[in-house]
């Protein structure tokens, strides 16, 4: 998919119903932003985002916060949908097909699905037939360029080409990629594995991890039409180091889009 167009998504990590940034997916190093991820949706979509990434933590690392029906992180998704013209893209223990259902009941327009996918890959063939492909994105997880998985805990030996070759196979058409090392640290992300994967792979590909400048953004940017559709910016927002604002403008200038509006726009 190469649509010539760059979409940043500001990141909202929910942990106990709370907007937490954690360093390298480490919960013992996470830090508190906001009680009210309704509110700050609504302040990113005020400075021209047009879609959200939000991670349900709890559910990525094994758990939620509370039992039942209705986990708080869901309760949380609903009031951002309600409280912001966003369009969200929602991951974090999605692992069968109902609950991919319910994500999308609750707001949701994209399921993210992450461990599932390496672990039981017929899962994704389903979800595409179900949902239908733009309904559903494969989160790749890599250090040293191979597979993590269970909230970037467990190490695997598949290596990221050969899981994404695969979701291909299975009918994706998008992929969210996240070097883990990077991750939190403001280091920037690993430009040219991201591109390299979209290249290898023929599929869009988000980056995801440690986004730390404009000029990172603007590099991305850049790289469009090798297939990387979009950036997931979380730490460097939540830090001050980069406005959405700014980031928004650079990725248009990078990409040569028109400087009016926010240049996002929904599927």
């Amino acid at each position: 998919m190469r649509s010539g167009e760059f979409v940043i998504y500001p990141a909202i990590d929910l942990r106990h119903g709370r907007v937490v940034r954690l360093r390298q997916g480490d919960p013992d190093a996470a830090t508190v932003f906001s009680d009210d991820p309704a509110a700050t949706a609504q302040r990113w979509a005020n400075e021209g985002a047009a879609w959200l990434h939000v991670v349900n933590l709890d559910g990525a690392l094994g758990g939620e916060a509370t039992p039942g029906d209705a986990p708080i992180n869901l309760v949380r998704l609903r009031e951002i949908r309600e409280a912001a013209p966003l369009l969200i893209q929602y991951g974090g223990g999605i692992r069968t097909l109902d609950d991919i259902a319910r994500v999308l009941d609750k707001g949701a327009s994209r399921a993210v699905l992450g461990t599932v996918a390496v672990r039981q890959p017929e899962i994704v063939g389903e979800a595409v037939k179900e949902f239908g492909a733009e309904a559903i994105v494969v989160a790749l997880d890599a250090r040293d360029g191979y597979v993590t998985v269970e909230g970037w805990q467990a190490a695997t030996t598949i290596e990221v080409k050969d899981a994404a070759l695969l979701m291909r196979d299975l009918g994706v058409v998008r992929l969210l990629f996240t070097d883990v090392s990077r991750d939190g640290m403001l280091s920037g992300p690993n430009i040219e594995a991201t591109e390299a994967l979209a290249r290898g792979s023929e599929l869009a590909v988000i980056a995801s991890g440690g986004v730390a400048s404009l000029d990172q953004v603007a590099a991305l940017a850049r790289r469009v039409a090798s297939g990387i559709e979009g950036g997931i910016v979380g730490q460097a927002l939540y830090a001050g180091e980069i406005s959405l604002r700014d980031a928004l403008r650079v990725a248009k200038y990078a990409t040569g889009a028109p400087e009016s509006g926010s240049g996002q726009t929904g599927e």
